[in-house]
C-alpha cells in the first residue's frame, strides 16, 4: 500500500478496499501510519466504505462484508498485524515458563511468537494443535540451536489459521494435562468472553483450557472488545492475560475486573 497522505478521498478509500480483499481486514492503527493520515481520516473512509457495503467495520478496523463475526483470516494475513507488539508479548510470556514443564500452544501467530521464545527452554513437553508453531521446534532441532523439547501434534482437520481442529485434535487434547496453556484469541469482550470464528476451533480451545492447570492468553490490545462467532469460555476461565501496553487504561480496567492477572508487556 503507498504510504502518502497526497490522496483524495477516493483514491485512499480504493487502496483501502484493496488491502481488505487481500488479507481479509485492517486495523486502523496501521492504515494511519501506512496512508499518513490521522485515526479519524481513517474511521471517515471506514464508514463510507461500510456504508457502501464493501467492509465491516469491527473494534479497531474492518473486514470483507458479511464476515463480521465468522470471517477468519489467514495466518499470513494475521502474521502482519501487531508485529511489534506480538514479539513484546512472547517475551513476558515466555518468562511465565520454567524448564522441565509441560505446556500447551494453541493455533495463532502470538503463539508462534512465543514458540520461537521457548525453543531454548531446556527440557520442555509442548502440546500443541499449530503446525506452524510444531514447525518453529522442528527447524531448531534440526538446526541444533534447540534444547531437547518433545512436541506433541494433535492432529485434526487445518483452519485457514493453520490450527488443528476437530474430534481427532479434542480427543488427544482431553487425554493429556499441562501445567501451562498459552491460548491466542480471536477476540475477548467482557460480556461475550473469549470467542473465534471458528466453531470447531472453539470445542478445541475449551479441551486444552479443561485440561491446563493455568490458562495464559496471549493478544494484543486489539483483541479486546472483538466478538466472533462462537464461545469459547468466559473471561472467568483465564488466569492471565498477557498484552501490550498500548492497552488503554479504560479497557485495562475492565479487563482486570474479570482476569485473575493482568500484564502488560
Amino acid at each position: 500500500m503507498a504510504d502518502t497522505s497526497n490522496l483524495l478521498a477516493e483514491q485512499r478509500r480504493a487502496l483501502i478496499l484493496d488491502e481488505v480483499r487481500r488479507r481479509g481486514g485492517v486495523r486502523v492503527n496501521e492504515l494511519t501510519q501506512r496512508l499518513g493520515v490521522s485515526d479519524m481520516t481513517i474511521r471517515r473512509d471506514l464508514d463510507a466504505l461500510a456504508r457502501g457495503g464493501s467492509v465491516e467495520k469491527v473494534h479497531g478496523g474492518a473486514v470483507a462484508a458479511g464476515a463480521a463475526l465468522a470471517h477468519e483470516p489467514g495466518f499470513e494475513a494475521k502474521s502482519a498485524l501487531e508485529p511489534s507488539a506480538k514479539e513484546q508479548i512472547a517475551r513476558a510470556a515466555a518468562a511465565l515458563v520454567t524448564p522441565g514443564s509441560a505446556i500447551a500452544l494453541s493455533g495463532g501467530t502470538t503463539t508462534y511468537a512465543l514458540a520461537q521464545q521457548l525453543v531454548e527452554v531446556e527440557h520442555l513437553t509442548v502440546v500443541t494443535n499449530s503446525v506452524p508453531v510444531s514447525e518453529v521446534f522442528e527447524r531448531a532441532r534440526r538446526a541444533g540451536t534447540g534444547a531437547h523439547t518433545t512436541v506433541v501434534l494433535t492432529g485434526g482437520v487445518r483452519t485457514p489459521s493453520d490450527a488443528l481442529v476437530g474430534p481427532v485434535a479434542d480427543r488427544a487434547v482431553r487425554e493429556l494435562r499441562f501445567d501451562l496453556l498459552f491460548l491466542g484469541a480471536h477476540g475477548l469482550d467482557a460480556s461475550a468472553g473469549l470467542t473465534t470464528p471458528n466453531l470447531a476451533e472453539a470445542e478445541t480451545n475449551r479441551a486444552l483450557i479443561a485440561s491446563a492447570r493455568r490458562t495464559v492468553v496471549v493478544a494484543d490490545h486489539t483483541k479486546w472488545g472483538v466478538v466472533g462467532l462462537s464461545a469459547i469460555a468466559p473471561l472467568s476461565a483465564v488466569d492471565t492475560w498477557v498484552t501490550d501496553a498500548a492497552l488503554p487504561p479504560a479497557e485495562a480496567a475492565s479487563a482486570r475486573e474479570a482476569i485473575r492477572e493482568l500484564l502488560l508487556a
